[in-house]
């Protein structure tokens, strides 16, 4: 496949634009209710793909810091076009989808595979650590997001000029996407690994939010000229 022979990084670059522009699509096409769409959307992939451990510009890193990372865009174009109570709303959609999916998964599990059956493995496999990193997620989730809305609301206050949108959004994510990483990767992954493999996914994880919070700053720009300019836009 094409794809396959590219390099993590090419690729890695591939996934952020496709999770921006999924983003202003689903804004596009649904409004606000497309940005709720994509919170479950988003936590759900991201606690799937967060168990594999990829190599990005020579350090080892999980999966799932793009998709992830990308629900903070989605509840900074809710605190800036709707306000904090939209993006509150959003942030117990996510609470509610990793918890729900937990249950369900877990459940799933417990049922007696018919010989027939090929997946029950391959999903022990997947899903018997994801009770762990549920609570790990949702613990982190619950303390980034609620953060990135206090916060983000605490900078549009001070610097409402839309010109400050950049100071705004990076101001508030970048210190959550901080507080995100090291209780994810402390409660998920302690004891998993060895100290300097801890360390550097520590590392790796930030680094790639990071670098993902600062490229997501033109589609907030994007959403909020769709947001004033776009008359037909959905509510």
């Amino acid at each position: 496949m094409f794809l396959s022979a590219m390099p993590n990084e090419l690729l890695w670059v591939i996934m952020l634009l496709l999770n921006f522009t999924l983003i202003v699509v689903l804004y596009r096409l649904m409004g606000k209710t497309g940005l709720f769409i994509w919170i479950p959307i988003s936590v759900i992939i991201a606690n799937i793909q967060v168990l594999k451990t990829v190599q990005l510009f020579g350090f080892t890193a999980t999966l799932g810091n793009i998709v992830y990372a990308s629900s903070f865009l989605v509840t900074d174009i809710l605190s800036e076009n709707y306000g904090k109570n939209d993006a509150r709303k959003a942030v117990c959609i996510g609470f509610f989808a990793i918890t729900i999916m937990t249950l369900l998964m877990n459940l799933a599990l417990v049922f007696k595979p018919d010989q027939s059956d090929f997946a029950q493995e391959h999903l022990k496999a997947i899903f018997t650590m994801m009770p762990r990193i549920a609570l790990a997620s949702l613990a982190a989730y619950i303390l980034s997001q609620l953060h990135d809305v206090w916060a983000y609301d605490f900078w549009k206050r001070r610097f409402p000029s839309d010109s400050l949108i950049w100071l705004r959004n990076n101001a508030s994510t970048m210190v959550s996407q901080l507080i995100d990483s090291v209780v994810f990767v402390f409660l998920a992954f302690w004891a998993q690994y060895d100290t300097r493999v801890l360390l550097e996914i520590l590392l790796t994880t930030y680094l790639m939010k990071w670098l993902v919070a600062v490229a997501d700053t033109p589609f907030i720009y994007i959403s909020k000229r769709m947001y004033k300019n776009i008359k037909d836009l959905p509510a």
